[in-house]
């Protein structure tokens, strides 16, 4: 899917970096096992959860962008009924957007 904002493209990119490292301590963490050095451990520990910190950011500013410009994908009277249709916007490369 291509991003017509590249700050979303550059959050597309970074979730999808940051996954594969995330999977790639844990997969190593289960097949060799933990160190026993307790600063290697905790340092292991440090980077997991700042790459976690940052799938989160990453997630919501997606998540953001695309409730402000993806139309609603149900048509049932109770999902369109609940859109404000006044924050839709049809035309996010206008500049205004999500800021980051």
């Amino acid at each position: 899917m291509a991003d017509s904002d590249s700050t979303i493209a550059w959050h597309r990119a970074q979730l999808k970096k940051h996954r594969e490292a995330l999977r790639d301590i844990e997969v190593r963490r289960f097949r060799f096992g933990e160190t026993a050095d307790p600063r290697v451990r905790v340092e292991t520990l440090r980077i997991a959860a700042n790459l976690r910190r940052k799938l989160t950011v990453s997630e919501k500013v997606i998540g953001a962008y695309e409730k402000l410009t993806r139309r609603p994908l149900t048509t049932d009277f109770r999902s369109l009924a609940n859109v404000q249709w006044s924050n839709w916007n049809s035309a996010p490369c206008n500049g205004e957007g999500v800021q980051v």
